[in-house]
């Protein structure tokens, strides 16, 4: 059955429309056309003069609702965080391991292919987070080894059989000859939790490296004679960057900066949302106990791990730090990440043939409600 979005305005790739109706069906956006085209006997759905925009994906989801996904890597865990998720306006996103070991990883990789072939919706591939690490730059992540990259571990990390695979990994422990291989096998690899060179960095990224993972936190910062990996990321022009708009992972001068050096359509908006969002404030990570204050959560030596703050409430806070449109913060918190992930004709964007993955929002910016694939999740 045809599905119309009646009495609202909607961001198309064009520009904001008003005076029109959405049109989906089967889960999918079939036209945008005038209010007074509505098909005889579709499902009417009044948006009551709030804001259609696509609908928010995310890239660095560790868990949430009480979830975290190292500790249940299973279809039934998966669709729990998603769901979490979906209450905050994310429709897409990609669940994210925290360094385990190579068996650990094969159980999440696993779990994401049955849910994905089980059409859980919101689940779109795995971000692998490490241990290609920097012992340096670790945070809160805690393997019990920082292992080299060999073959082994690439034929792993690239098995995914459904959706995308991005791994974060460190230029300073792993070569550009590792990046080159997992590229070549089809991964998107980005640069985090590293102590690297500008320079070590620079080769990464022409080995392939396609992002940064979390700009500013856990990289080596910039410094006028050494730019560090924070250097690397602000410097080149073809990469993206996913930083974290809660205002206490990345200070708001620091957003503003960013955006000053990158622009509109190279950064990602992120949360690095641990269970609690959608869930319980305290859970167990690798044996330690996680607090929660101020949508962050921290270990107990005070180390930041990971966020509390859900997606809507980043794109609300990052639109007032930035001081930006409606256009330019959905941009950051949907459409760049679907380019990203080479996702763009299905994904951020609300036009003919793409999934009807939406948001609606009111003039504050608040969250009205979700839709994934034209229907409430």
């Amino acid at each position: 059955m045809t599905t119309a979005f009646v009495h609202g305005r909607i961001l198309a790739p064009e520009g904001i429309c008003s005076g029109k109706t959405l049109l989906c069906d089967n889960g999918r956006i079939t036209a945008i056309v005038a209010e007074n085209e509505v098909p005889s006997g579709a499902a009417i759905i009044d948006l009551g003069g709030n804001t259609l925009l696509p609908g928010f994906i995310d890239v660095q989801v560790n868990g949430g609702g009480s979830v975290l996904f190292n500790n249940t890597p299973t279809v039934d865990g998966l669709a729990t965080i998603a769901k979490a998720h979906a209450r905050f306006g994310t429709t897409a996103l990609m669940p994210t391991v925290i360094s385990t070991d190579l068996d650990g990883i094969a159980e999440c990789i696993a779990a994401v292919d049955a849910a994905i072939a089980a059409g859980v919706p919101g689940i779109i591939g795995i971000h692998i987070e490490g241990p290609y690490l920097s012992p340096k730059r670790r945070g809160i992540h805690n393997p019990k080894a920082f292992p080299k990259l060999d073959a082994a571990a690439i034929a792993v990390l690239s098995s995914l059989k459904h959706g995308k695979t991005m791994v974060t990994m460190a230029p300073d422990v792993t070569t550009p000859q590792d990046v080159k291989a997992l590229t070549q096998a089809g991964v998107i690899v980005c640069i985090g939790h590293s102590d690297a060179s500008y320079e070590q960095a620079k080769a990464a990224l022409q080995a392939g490296a396609r992002g940064f993972t979390h700009l500013y936190n856990a990289m080596s910062p910039l410094n006028h004679r050494a730019p560090g990996v924070v250097g690397a990321a602000l410097d080149d022009r073809d990469s993206w960057c996913g930083i974290i708009g809660d205002g206490h992972h990345v200070h708001p001068a620091a957003l503003r900066i960013a955006y000053a050096a990158r622009g509109a359509r190279k950064l990602m908006l992120v949360t690095d949302a641990m269970p609690p969002v959608g869930g319980e404030p305290t859970f167990v990570l690798q044996g330690r106990t996680i607090t929660t204050k101020d949508g962050c959560c921290y270990g107990p030596d005070g180390t930041i791990a990971g966020s509390a703050t859900d997606m809507a409430t980043i794109v609300k806070k990052t639109a007032g730090y930035l001081n930006i449109d409606l256009p330019t913060i959905s941009r950051l918190a949907s459409t760049n990440a679907a380019e990203f992930l080479g996702l763009e004709k299905d994904y951020g964007v609300i036009a003919p043939g793409a999934r009807a993955d939406l948001v609606l929002v009111n003039d504050a910016l608040e969250l009205v409600d979700t839709f994934i694939g034209g229907s409430v999740p």
